[in-house]
């Protein structure tokens, strides 16, 4: 039995967007097509559809001023949430004049999107994404899988120091060797859908740079290697904080996209915030999408 609701009907109207080139599509509940596994995947496709890393679903219910969501990867497969795709979501209400901050419900938990600029040269957002969560059960991995040290077989018997982290979604945050696209290549698809896990994981490989700056490459569930994304960005400072390389403050992440901005407290409580650049807005031809 699937985990999430039946998938609701949307509209055919869409609004891109993208943080550091992680896009999103934004479609509204409506009537005139189902999200499907393979609808959400022809949408998302980049030569036959309009290409996207997701699509976030605002549904009509806004019970008490809340806008609420679900959130869907290029492969068809929902998640509980994205930080580049609230962020994108933040610049969809700011463009059509909704008074802001926003509260969304996505995946269960409610979270502050506010716009601080934009929309030139490109928003300006943050996201309060909320309490961290670290340890195996926060991301559903078996214990038994770890090590005595915590550590965590790699995909040939090396030991990798991975950090476990929940920002709403599962991460593990691979620390401790030289972050380079080979290495993602080798652990990013083992780890991803490591069968100690129990919905899979996002995983990103990571380093300290010093002086509050974190370098990063990352693979995710259900789309692969990713420019950049938020969520992502708040699992790597907060691995950094409890691992020990840095004390509760502000990190700058730095990923092939770009750079964004994380705030950790001492409670691990995070704040998310970078930059949206909007793409286009349109209409999903009814040939694309089957019942």
């Amino acid at each position: 039995m699937s985990r999430w609701p039946p998938p609701p009907r949307l509209g055919r109207t869409f609004y891109k967007a993208h943080g550091l080139g992680n896009d999103y599509l934004i479609f509204e509940e409506g009537t005139e097509w189902l999200a499907t596994p393979a609808n959400i995947a022809r949408v998302c496709h980049p030569h036959r559809g309009i290409g996207s890393d997701g699509i976030v679903a605002l549904l009509s219910d806004r019970a008490g001023g809340v806008f609420r969501l679900r959130m869907f990867n290029s492969d068809g497969g929902e998640f509980e949430r994205s930080g580049n795709a609230l962020r994108v979501l933040g610049s969809f209400l700011a463009r059509r004049g909704e008074p802001g901050p926003y509260t969304a419900s996505v995946g269960g938990d409610e979270v502050i999107l506010a716009v601080h600029g934009g929309p030139l040269p490109a928003y300006d957002i943050s996201v309060e994404m909320g309490r961290a969560r670290t340890g195996s059960e926060a991301v559903g991995l078996d214990p038994t899988a770890l090590a005595d040290d915590g550590r965590l077989e790699g995909p040939n018997g090396e030991s990798l120091e991975v950090v476990p982290v929940s920002v709403g979604n599962p991460h593990l945050v691979v620390l401790g060797l030289d972050v380079t696209e080979e290495l993602l290549a080798e652990v990013g698809p083992f780890l991803v859908s490591h069968p100690a896990l129990a919905h899979g994981a996002n995983v990103q490989v990571a380093e300290y740079l010093g002086e509050g700056r974190c370098r990063a490459l990352i693979w995710e569930r259900g789309v692969g290697r990713t420019s950049a994304s938020g969520t992502s960005s708040c699992a790597i400072a907060v691995a950094m904080v409890v691992s020990g390389r840095m004390p509760p403050g502000a990190f700058t992440v730095v990923m092939p996209g770009g750079e964004l901005s994380v705030r950790v407290s001492d409670d691990l409580d995070v704040v998310l915030r970078g930059p949206v650049e909007e793409v286009c807005e349109g209409v999903v031809a009814a040939s694309l999408l089957a019942e």
